[in-house]
């Protein structure tokens, strides 16, 4: 695990619901998207959607799940969705 520094994170739709809270700021030494949502499922045990099904924005951009994550760094994710 790499330093530890401040990120700050959104989840939207099912993922709010299953946190209980729309945005959190955590201290973690998370590489990437994948293992800091791995450390969020720990911390909120009601995350059960699978990370493999995300998308993920990084500062306000779509980046890749194995992204790097950087100080200060603004990570939303997003679960599919359906529409009709």
């Amino acid at each position: 695990m790499s330093s530890s520094r401040q990120i700050q994170i959104r989840f939207f739709a099912i993922l709010r619901e299953q946190a209980g809270c729309a945005t959190v700021a955590v201290e973690t030494g998370a590489p990437d998207a994948t293992a800091l949502y791995a450390e969020l499922q720990e911390r909120f045990p009601g995350l059960t959607f699978p990370v493999t099904l995300l998308r993920v924005s990084i500062n306000e951009n779509y980046a890749e799940l194995t992204a790097p994550l950087a100080p200060g760094d603004r990570v939303v994710f997003i679960p599919p969705v359906a529409g009709g």
